[in-house]
């Protein structure tokens, strides 16, 4: 293997711990809340609580990467994430455990926000849109994987050694990090952490249009992708009657979609071009976000059976492979223009989107009423704003 492939292997574990923290437990989520005592809105606080962790350190790993280097921040979150994921095996309440998720959140976060960082510091525009692609393909072996590991250990151990098991995964990655990456970053900028700067960065990061609109458009997409992750446990398990070892097998086959989707966006990019797949992408979102609303509100989608498992699971498949071209490419085309403060910009994108994310799920969470509906509403509604801003925003600044 290549010193270069070796990089993009490291990378893509970096960027997974979002997905891992995510679906190592998901399949536990009703389990925990009868467990601890607590509501379907309170154990779902756990992943807002981890969502809007990572979106609050999106903005303080870039600048610090910007200024310091991409090495030292990545080792500290790894740490800091190990000691997080510990205190989470012990937590005795929810409320414990949600404080738990917020600062594993806090560690967790200097991979993806750094490993896009370092993606811009060693490829130009369009090679970098490529191994994002490729980084969201094998990132989809994550949720194919995850899930159904966490399922196994749940119903043999408990819901938390699904904790152990995320310690472990930090371990390693922190002897791997020491061992094959060096720093990235050749243009540290002493002014990265000057309030003043900070400030006149993000003005221009927030008042550029191309940017502006390329981060909301992955945001609704990703707002309805992480709406689904919020609430699949208890629309699969509680609604549609799903026993918890076989969770993993559903979801995995939703990340397969995000697998497919995200080689086909590997291989066309090139081709296409960015705009074109992010296009592609949004309609996509759309169409599979309307077609789940109209199975579930016609009730063809029916709880109990095989059936309608399999109708909720095509639809949401389709919306995964959809978000795989939107993510990666909408990523590149954001950051692209922003060579000197790419962990500012890699930051700022990440808190919105995160930040949009979390509140997708919450506000799931707090509609559920004990049926898929919510969810299918949200995750058209979500496709919908996705293709608009696109076509609004996006598609007017890159056409001469």
């Amino acid at each position: 293997m290549t010193p270069s492939r070796r990089i993009a292997v490291l990378l893509t574990l970096l960027v997974a711990f979002g997905p891992v923290c995510t679906d190592l437990y998901l399949a536990s989520l009703p389990d925990m809340a009868r467990d601890l005592a607590t509501t379907t809105p309170m154990v779902q606080m756990t992943l807002s609580a981890f969502v809007g962790g990572f979106a609050v350190m999106q903005l303080v790993y870039g600048p610090l990467s910007d200024r310091f280097g991409r090495r030292p921040l990545i080792l500290g979150g790894i740490v800091i994430y190990v000691a997080a994921s510990l205190y989470c095996v012990v937590a005795p309440s929810i409320e414990a455990l949600i404080v738990g998720r917020f600062f594993q959140a806090v560690g967790a976060c200097c991979g993806p926000v750094l490993g896009r960082a370092v993606v811009r510091d060693l490829f130009a525009r369009e090679q970098a849109a490529k191994v994002m692609s490729y980084m969201a393909s094998a990132m989809a072996l994550a949720p194919l994987v995850a899930p159904t590991i966490g399922g196994w250990f749940h119903t043999a151990f408990g819901w938390r050694s699904n904790f152990v098991l995320l310690a472990l995964f930090g371990v390693a990655l922190l002897v791997l990090v020491w061992r094959m990456l060096a720093e990235t970053n050749a243009h540290k900028d002493s002014q990265a952490l000057d309030l003043g700067r900070m400030a006149e960065n993000y003005r221009q990061l927030l008042t550029h249009r191309l940017f502006l609109g390329y981060v909301l458009t992955m945001t609704a997409a990703f707002g309805g992708l992480f709406s689904f992750i919020s609430a699949s446990s208890f629309v699969l398990i509680d609604v549609m009657g799903m026993a918890p070892h076989n969770f993993g097998l559903a979801f995995a086959f939703a990340s397969g979609g995000y697998l497919i989707g995200g080689f086909a966006g590997a291989k066309l990019t090139h081709r296409f071009g960015i705009e074109r797949m992010v296009l592609a992408g949004t309609i996509g979102c759309t169409l599979a976000g309307f077609v789940l609303a109209a199975l579930v509100w016609s009730g063809l989608a029916r709880p109990g059976g095989l059936e309608g498992i399999a109708m909720i699971m095509g639809s949401v498949m389709a919306f995964f492979a959809s978000c795989a071209l939107v993510l990666p490419n909408a990523t590149a085309g954001a950051i692209a223009p922003f060579p000197r403060m790419a962990g500012g910009a890699s930051s700022a994108m990440g808190f919105i989107q995160m930040g949009g994310g979390a509140s997708a799920g919450w506000l799931v969470g707090a509609l559920y009423d004990g049926s898929a509906r919510p969810l299918a509403a949200m995750m058209a509604m979500m496709g919908l704003v996705s293709l608009l801003v696109y076509l609004r925003v996006v598609r007017p600044a890159t056409r001469p």
